[in-house]
């Protein structure tokens, strides 16, 4: 038997429960790995409330680091005893002590990436990796407003798009978050709670606008999101914390500067095993380059519910992680 989190309803974080479930077997191309570290991620809490649905009951979570304990017919890409980490792949189980998983949606881990790190940094990591160079190519020189500058993802690429020679603007809650922000990247942060960020990006740029708006926030943001643009901007919508986004007149892109709208995943951007090796690549690489993993906080296995609610309230800082 092992220990997973488990929900049979949508609702809460209060719906969220720990169980004993037996212990899985990997079949033919999968392989079973035991958890050092599992990482908590906003699209945990929308499958937990239904707003993305899964077939129910249902475990929960999407990244975790750990070693492989046993390996499937015909697996060679991984080893019995190789520290991995995955993210983004298969059905939501990484809340548990062990799953199994399609081996080859696994990642090695290098020595110089804790198991900690990896699930950290995983999803969040290859998350900014194909956000600032895949979904929108960002070039030294361009201005990016940047939603949530100091969750998980929004540390990560911040020092990232620094690096490229970006200049950063990130919207916060807090002056304590906006100075964490601009530690890791941020040239100019805005809080929200006090001002129309619309308003202040049109000051920091002399009224021109960003070339890309990131934005994870959703239905809060994504109106004045739109008026951040410059002529021929990108909104890359990436997350609905605060809610989908309302429908709109699409002519709205037209008439506020021919502007560009996505919704990617990060399911798409490593569909292929060598398109998630890439992307896995280029995070450990930034990494071992100087972009630092900020894990805000800790919560044991069975206190997902707690996670959650932290998550919800916008009052975490950097990753969060559940601890084995």
């Amino acid at each position: 038997m092992t220990r997973a989190i488990r929900f049979s309803r949508t609702g809460g974080p209060e719906v969220l429960t720990l169980e004993e479930v037996p212990r899985p077997e990997p079949k033919a191309g999968e392989a079973l790995v035991r958890h050092h570290a599992i990482g908590v991620n906003f699209i945990d809490t929308y499958q937990r409330s239904g707003l993305y649905a899964v077939p129910l009951p249902s475990g929960l979570g999407s990244e975790a680091a750990g070693v492989v304990e046993q390996v499937g017919e015909g697996v060679t890409s991984v080893r019995v005893g190789e520290r991995v980490a995955y993210a983004g792949s298969g059905a939501p189980a990484a809340y548990s002590d062990a799953r199994v998983i399609a081996a080859d949606r696994l990642v090695s881990l290098p020595d110089d990436v804790s198991d900690d790190v990896a699930a950290a940094c995983l999803l969040k990591g290859m998350t900014a990796e194909f956000l600032i160079h895949r979904a929108f190519a960002v070039k030294a020189g361009q201005s990016v407003l940047w939603h949530a500058a100091a969750g998980g993802v929004g540390l990560l690429a911040c020092q990232w798009l620094s690096a490229l020679g970006a200049r950063v603007i990130g919207t916060v809650s807090s002056d304590q978050k906006a100075e964490l922000a601009r530690r890791y990247g941020c040239s100019e942060t805005i809080i929200y709670t006090r001002e129309s960020f619309a308003t202040r990006v049109r000051e920091l740029t002399d009224g021109r606008g960003v070339s890309v708006v990131y934005d994870s926030v959703g239905k809060a943001t994504f109106a004045e999101s739109l008026d951040c643009l410059q002529p021929r901007g990108t909104l890359v919508c990436f997350g609905n914390a605060s809610g989908k986004p309302d429908p709109f007149d699409i002519l709205q892109l037209s008439q506020k500067g021919s502007l560009y709208l996505t919704r990617p995943t990060l399911t798409h951007y490593i569909a292929t095993r060598a398109e998630l090796l890439a992307s896995s690549s280029a995070l450990f690489q930034a990494l071992r380059s100087g972009v630092k993993v900020e894990i805000g906080q800790r919560f044991a296995l069975a206190d997902a519910s707690a996670a959650h609610r932290a998550l919800e309230s916008r009052g975490t800082i950097g990753s969060t992680l559940l601890t084995l």
